[in-house]
């Protein structure tokens, strides 16, 4: 009888789902065909320039400069001469530097004043911003840590509430539109955009991508708090073969399909409405001249429905660069053709001037360029910018908030990695004294990066006094009197480290921080991996001091460090953590968080050490060996968990059934302590060479000291797909592994039943 009552409850519960679900979906379609229709009208109404315009994306460099109290002043005319003389629809980046909420907010009225006003049409303006790690151009903002980060944390309710953050920030300054997240994969650790991704793995992407755009624009795009998030860059642009940015990428398109386009699949069904072209080139084909990938496979095959935006001047690019085109005319008429709908040109009027006499010549068709501008405009209805284009004052107040602040530390100690610790000298006990030394000990810059207060991020000068770096919040935890700084070395040369090795005599133990300065992009190539000299020095001379170093890496890609290992008793890996970084680094020092990141990317050995987590049996056999100096998904804690019980619910699967896997997690340690717990899939035999495992599914968990708790995964007849010799989807037949910490599990796919 109970069965029956629980069973008649569910089925109900079911259909009053699935009736809110057909409501809200109705509900979806009628707003879309209204914006439809609307965008249509307005359409039919515009001129061939006031179209072009709407198309042309302008650099707010371009309209006025920054005073030396840091305030963006507009120049009217400039700006008048944009909006309404050229009929811009979009203006993007900071100007130079992060602006206040209250400058920002005057900023962005103005350019809605005149382009709701003054024009004939009243078309908003769309704002965009790199919002790559917080609100990162709004003064007095949340930094969160960057994705690289993130990615370690395995928490993607964490990322969609950083996420959901982030987008009021960004909102509260009058913003609409974020040029993130950065769905790139972290495969060429020499690429200096590394720190940008989520890691190596394609579902660990997907995941946190998707969590990060559901945060961002939640179920109503045009709620005051929401922004529009573009995902980018697409499509392999992460993957140069020389590790240099904006440099060619060689990617056989079943490589493409099974890695490079995972993320963005699961953006498009995540609902993300804008998307950025890869800036470079995949064997030999600039993606803003690829019809192919901007339009066939994007829109084709993946569904995607919304706006695409070029990155910056890379229309320009095409015949500066790229040498794909002769000239202007034949760039912008090859990549409006290909599938971009905006320009970010940035600079100046060429691309409208251009792209309109290519209209009047007949060599773009208006069917195109109609196709471009209601893709623009149905971003802007969407936002809600018809009706509500100004900046809402009352948010400003929101900007920073403690209760966000909190959340930022919470990613930021979730985020540590503790890759080694000997004798577990970690956490260490108050009351000791101690040496911090090294480039990263006593700088915020270093701390978040790129895309922090400015482009390079190393304006160290802008950042907010207030907050603590690593030297500071060590002193904060054992008071200024037991602790000793010496910077020791700079990142590319000595100081001191004569000072710092007489300094160590003196001390319990000692604090090395070491890792990268900030920087982004092209700025940020480098030609080896291995850490600098000077930095490895220092560490090798404080371990012969005999007192126990502990090493703490501040960097955005995995720096080799293979010959100070062993010098170090401890080693955390602390990524580029944000403003909270310092605090969060002292709290899993002296144990007042427990660390429970893991690695989201292969830490190599060697500066060659290419060889990712999900390499193929070959590359670890016949004398060959996957030989990292730490693997994707390591990480240590100050408890320990046992893992026992692994089961699936069937031994063989049929693409009608959903396999469940179960496995019992304990905490036998003496702390409380999160773990995330990895599951990984090995297809034993297939047509095409398989990897030896691929993540499939991760989930974190909290446990007590002595608590049990059972985590119960699903996978479906897809998720045991690759891309096989016709570059499409398939499941084999055969016989499958599921792995679960050092367990494993066995169980057969067949096509049908017997």
């Amino acid at each position: 009888m109970k069965r029956s009552l629980i069973s008649l409850v569910a089925v109900a519960m079911v259909l009053l789902g699935c009736a809110s679900g057909e409501r809200k979906d109705k509900e979806g379609d009628v707003k879309q065909a209204r914006f439809d229709s609307e965008v249509r009208h307005l359409v039919a109404q515009m001129t061939p320039e006031e179209k072009v315009g709407q198309m042309t994306q302008i650099t707010l460099e371009q309209f006025g400069t920054s005073g030396p109290d840091g305030r963006f002043v507009l120049d009217e005319q400039k700006l008048r001469d944009g909006i309404v003389g050229h009929h811009l629809g979009s203006i993007l980046n900071c100007g130079g530097q992060a602006r206040t909420v209250q400058n920002w907010q005057e900023i962005i009225t103005k350019m809605q004043d005149l382009a709701t006003k003054e024009t004939r049409l009243h078309i908003p303006i769309i704002y965009g911003l790199d919002t790559i790690h917080g609100a990162n151009y709004v003064l007095g903002a949340t930094l969160f840590p960057h994705n690289i980060a993130m990615g370690a944390t395995g928490n993607a309710a964490l990322m969609e509430k950083a996420g959901e953050i982030a987008a009021l920030e960004t909102r509260a300054a009058g913003i609409p539109w974020n040029f993130g997240p950065v769905l790139d994969l972290a495969r060429q650790p020499m690429w200096p955009r590394v720190f940008e991704t989520f890691g190596e793995d394609p579902y660990l992407a997907s995941e946190m991508g998707a969590a990060f755009i559901h945060g961002q624009q939640g179920k109503d795009l045009s709620s005051p708090v929401k922004v529009a998030t573009c995902m980018k860059h697409y499509l392999g642009y992460c993957f140069p073969w020389s590790g240099a940015d904006r440099t060619p990428a060689y990617i056989p398109d079943r490589q493409l399909r099974e890695w490079f386009l995972k993320p963005y699949q699961a953006a498009v069904k995540a609902g993300t409405v804008t998307c950025m072209a890869n800036s470079s080139e995949i064997n030999g084909i600039p993606v803003h001249a690829s019809k192919f990938y901007l339009t066939d496979l994007l829109r084709g095959e993946l569904g995607f429905k919304g706006l695409v935006v070029s990155d910056w001047a890379d229309i320009e690019n095409l015949y500066t660069r790229e040498m794909v085109a002769k000239d202007r005319r034949e760039a912008v008429k090859i990549a409006v053709l290909a599938g971009i709908d905006m320009s970010m040109v940035p600079n100046d009027y060429s691309f409208y001037d251009t792209l309109l006499q290519l209209v009047r010549d007949g060599e773009v068709p208006m069917k195109r360029i109609d196709e471009a501008v209601s893709n623009i405009l149905q971003v802007k209805y969407m936002l809600g910018l018809f009706k509500s284009p100004y900046p809402r004052k009352d948010l400003a107040g929101t900007v920073g908030a403690e209760s966000s602040r909190q959340v930022n530390l919470q990613a930021a100690q979730e985020a540590m990695t503790l890759l080694k610790n000997e004798g577990n000298l970690l956490p260490l006990a108050r009351g000791r004294k101690v040496l911090v030394t090294g480039p990263t000990a006593n700088k915020l810059s270093v701390l978040n990066g790129g895309w922090s207060t400015t482009w390079q991020g190393d304006q160290e000068q802008l950042y907010p006094q207030d907050k603590d770096t690593i030297l500071e919040a060590v002193q904060k935890k054992l008071g200024k009197e037991n602790v000793t700084h010496v910077e020791g070395v700079a990142f590319d040369k000595e100081i001191d480290i004569a000072k710092a090795v007489a300094a160590a005599a003196q001390v319990d133990a000692i604090i090395a921080c070491i890792g990268e300065p900030p920087y982004c992009e092209t700025p940020g190539n480098i030609n080896d991996l291995t850490m600098t000299e000077p930095q490895l020095k220092l560490v090798q001379e404080l371990a012969g001091t005999g007192k126990p170093v502990i090493l703490v890496l501040v960097e955005g890609r995995p720096r080799v460090i293979r010959t100070i290992v062993d010098d170090a008793k401890a080693i955390l890996m602390a990524y580029l953590p944000g403003l909270e970084g310092g605090p969060a680094i002292a709290d899993v020092l002296f144990g007042d968080a427990n660390p429970s990141g893991k690695l989201p990317l292969t830490y190599p050995k060697y500066p060659a050490g290419f060889m990712t987590y999900d390499h193929k049996p070959s590359e670890e056999k016949g004398g060959n060996k996957y030989d990292p100096q730490w693997p994707f998904g390591y990480g240590l804690s100050y408890t320990t968990f046992e893992y026992r019980a692994l089961r699936v619910d069937a031994s063989e699967m049929t693409p009608k059934d959903k396999l469940v896997i179960t496995v019992e997690i304990t905490n036998t340690g003496t702390r409380p302590g999160r773990e995330t717990v990895q599951l990984y899939l090995s297809d034993m035999v297939a047509s095409v060479t398989p990897p030896v495992k691929v993540l499939k599914r991760f989930q974190k968990i909290e446990l007590k000291p002595k608590e049990m708790k059972t985590v119960r995964f699903e996978l479906a007849w897809d998720d045991l797909a690759f891309i096989g010799r016709d570059n499409k989807p398939v499941v084999e037949p055969g016989e499958f592994k599921v792995e679960v910490g050092k367990m494993s599990v066995r169980f057969t796919a067949r096509a049908a039943r017997k």
